[in-house]
C-alpha cells in the first residue's frame, strides 16, 4: 500500500472513531450526566421566593443548609418568582431543564392559580404538563399540595384541593399532601399580609418538604 492511499485510509479511519465517540456522548443516558452534579430545581411562587424575608432565610436555603450538613454532592438552583401561575411556570420549565438538567423538580405552584380565579382545568392541564415534561427529561417529580380558604367557594375549594393528590397519583410522582401544614392555622407565622409565612414559618416549611423527600434522600449521601 503506497503512502497515498494509507494516509487517505488513515483519515477516514479517525472521522469514524470520531463520529463514533460523538454519537457516545450524544447519547449518554441523562442519568449518568446527573451524577457528575446533581441539581434539584424549585419551580415555586412566592412562599419559594423569599417573599418579605431577608434574603437566606427561605425554606428552600434551609433545605440547601441540609443538603451540604450530610456533605451531599447536589446543589439547588431556586427558579421561584413571586406571583408565579401553573402558566408561567410551563413556559420557563422547558429552557430550565435544558439549562439545569435537574435529577429532581421541586414543583410548588397553583395557589395563584386560585387567587386570580383560573379554572381547575386549566390548572390541572398546566400542572400535568410540567410533570410530564420533568419525567421525559429523566427527572424525579416532588409535587407540593396547596390548599385555598373557604371562602372562594365550597366546590371550588375542594376541586382545588383535591387536584394535587389526584395528579400525583395519575402521574406517579411524589406528593407533599399540604405545603403549608402546620403554618396555615397558626396566624403568627404569617407577614402582615397574612397571606406569605414569615420567617419563623420557614422551619416548618423546610420540614415539610425535607419529610416529603424520604424516597429520595439516600441518594443525596456522598459517594
Amino acid at each position: 500500500m503506497n503512502q497515498i492511499v494509507w494516509l487517505s485510509f488513515l483519515n477516514k479511519k479517525l472521522r469514524a472513531i470520531t463520529l463514533a465517540a460523538a454519537l457516545f456522548c450524544l447519547f449518554i443516558p441523562f442519568g449518568t450526566q446527573a451524577q457528575t452534579n446533581p441539581t434539584i430545581l424549585v419551580l415555586g411562587d412566592s412562599l419559594s421566593a423569599e417573599y418579605g424575608l431577608a434574603r437566606g432565610t427561605g425554606w428552600v436555603r434551609l433545605l440547601g443548609a441540609q443538603l451540604h450538613k450530610e456533605s451531599s454532592p447536589w446543589t439547588i438552583f431556586n427558579a421561584s418568582i413571586s406571583g408565579e401561575t401553573s402558566s408561567g411556570g410551563l413556559s420557563r420549565l422547558p429552557k430550565l431543564l435544558e439549562q439545569k438538567k435537574p435529577g429532581i423538580v421541586l414543583l410548588e405552584l397553583g395557589a395563584n392559580d386560585a387567587l386570580r380565579g383560573l379554572s381547575i382545568q386549566e390548572s390541572e392541564n398546566n400542572l400535568r404538563k410540567m410533570i410530564q415534561l420533568s419525567k421525559k427529561s429523566g427527572a424525579k417529580v416532588l409535587l407540593f399540595g396547596m390548599q385555598i380558604p373557604p371562602n372562594y367557594g365550597q366546590a371550588y375549594t375542594k376541586q382545588f384541593q383535591n387536584l394535587f393528590p389526584e395528579l400525583a397519583q395519575q402521574e406517579k410522582v411524589q406528593l407533599l399532601p399540604f405545603f403549608l401544614q402546620g403554618v396555615a392555622s397558626d396566624p403568627t407565622l404569617f407577614q402582615a399580609d397574612r397571606m406569605h409565612p414569615n420567617e419563623k414559618a420557614q422551619t416548618i416549611l423546610y420540614k415539610n418538604v425535607w419529610g416529603a423527600m424520604a424516597p429520595y434522600q439516600s441518594i443525596f449521601k456522598s459517594k
